[in-house]
C-alpha cells in the first residue's frame, strides 16, 4: 500500500531523529496532527484540505526533526555571537596587520625586491586571515554544541555588576589584549630571528650578552604596564610619565645601537645585495626613524588620553566584550 501524505510526513521526521526516540515521536506527532485535522474538519474544511493545511502549519519536517532531536540549526547562536564577533574584530584589526608587517619586513630583509614582498604580504594576509576566522569560528561552534554559554565564559550568570563600563579612561579586555599582543610579538620576533628567518640572524648576536635580554625585559614591562593601566580607575599624567620612561628605556638603547652600527648582524648585512645602495645605511636610517616615531607617537597618544581624562573631555565608547 502506498504511503499516505501523513505517513510520508511522519517518516521524513523520524528518519532524522535518534532511533530510541522514534516510537514516542511517531505517536506524539500523529496524535497532534489528528487533533489539528479534526479541529479543521469540525470547522468545515474537507479532510484532505485540513491535513494539507495542518502539515503546512507544522512546516518543513526536517526542521521539525531538528527540533525534536535538539539539534542547533546555526553555527554560533545569539548567546556567544557578540563574543565571537568582538574577538574576530580584535584579531583582524590588531593581530593580522602586525603579522603581515612582520612577514613583509622579514621578506624585505632577506630579499629587497618589492614584488616578492607584496606577494608575501598578500599571501600572509589571506592565509592568516582564513586561519584566524576558521579556528576562531571552529572553537565557538564546538562551545555552542557542548553547552558552553556566555555565563560559563564570564564566570556565572549575568548580574548588574557585569554591565559594560563606559568611563572614558576604561580599557576593556580587547584593549588589554591588543596592548599585550604587540610586545609579545616583538619578543617572539627577537628570539625567532636568531634561528629561523634567514641563514644568518638579522640582529647582532653579540648583543645577547646584555642588550637583547634587556630589550626582552623592557617588553615584559610593557606588558605589565598594560595590565596596570587596565586595572587603574583613572588615567592621569602619572600614566604618561611611566609610559614615557618605558619608551626612553626601550627606544633609547635601540637608537644608540643603530647609530653605533651594533644593531644589525654584520654577517647578515654582508649577504644583502642592494646594488649601488648601502643596506646598512638604509636599514639604520629607517630603524632610527621607526624608533623615534614609535616613541613619540606612543607618548603623545597616552598624554592626550590622560589630559582628556583630567579635563573630562568626551571619548569614544569602548567596544563591549
Amino acid at each position: 500500500m502506498a504511503a499516505t501524505l501523513l505517513d510520508r510526513y511522519v517518516f521524513t521526521v523520524l528518519r532524522r531523529v535518534p532511533e530510541a526516540q522514534r516510537t514516542d515521536i511517531d505517536r506524539e506527532l500523529r496524535a497532534s496532527i489528528a487533533d489539528a485535522v479534526d479541529a479543521r474538519v469540525d470547522g468545515g474544511e474537507p479532510p484532505d484540505a485540513a491535513l494539507e493545511a495542518t502539515l503546512l502549519e507544522l512546516g518543513d519536517p526536517e526542521h521539525l526533526a531538528d527540533g525534536y532531536a535538539g539539534r542547533r540549526q546555526y553555527l554560533i547562536g545569539p548567546d556567544l555571537f557578540p563574543i565571537w564577533r568582538a574577538i574576530l574584530k580584535m584579531l583582524y584589526t590588531i593581530v593580522l596587520p602586525i603579522v603581515v608587517v612582520v612577514a613583509v619586513a622579514g621578506k624585505l630583509l632577506a630579499d629587497p625586491g618589492i614584488g616578492p614582498a607584496i606577494g608575501v604580504g598578500i599571501g600572509t594576509l589571506l592565509t592568516v586571515g582564513v586561519h584566524l576566522a576558521f579556528w576562531t569560528t571552529a572553537v565557538f561552534a564546538i562551545m555552542e554544541r557542548t553547552g558552553v554559554g556566555r555565563a560559563e565564559l564570564s564566570g556565572g550568570p549575568w548580574t548588574p555588576e557585569k554591565l559594560p563600563r563606559y568611563e572614558r579612561q576604561y580599557h576593556n579586555l580587547a584593549n588589554l589584549a591588543g596592548a599585550l599582543i604587540w610586545p609579545a610579538l616583538m619578543a617572539a620576533a627577537l628570539v625567532v630571528q636568531q634561528f629561523a628567518i634567514t641563514d644568518e640572524p638579522v640582529l647582532d648576536p653579540d648583543n645577547w650578552t646584555f642588550w637583547w635580554p634587556y630589550v626582552l625585559v623592557l617588553l615584559a614591562l610593557y606588558g605589565a604596564y598594560a595590565v596596570w593601566t587596565y586595572r587603574r580607575p583613572v588615567w592621569n599624567h602619572t600614566v604618561t610619565a611611566v609610559y614615557a620612561g618605558l619608551s626612553v628605556l626601550l627606544w633609547g638603547p635601540v637608537v644608540w645601537l643603530l647609530a653605533d652600527h651594533r644593531f644589525y648582524n654584520p654577517e647578515f648585512l654582508s649577504g644583502l645585495d642592494w646594488g649601488a645602495e648601502d643596506p646598512q645605511r638604509w636599514l639604520t636610517v629607517s630603524g632610527i626613524l621607526f624608533a623615534l616615531v614609535s616613541a613619540v607617537w606612543g607618548v603623545v597618544d597616552v598624554a592626550i588620553r590622560a589630559e582628556r581624562s583630567r579635563r573630562g573631555s568626551p571619548a569614544a565608547i569602548p567596544t563591549i566584550v
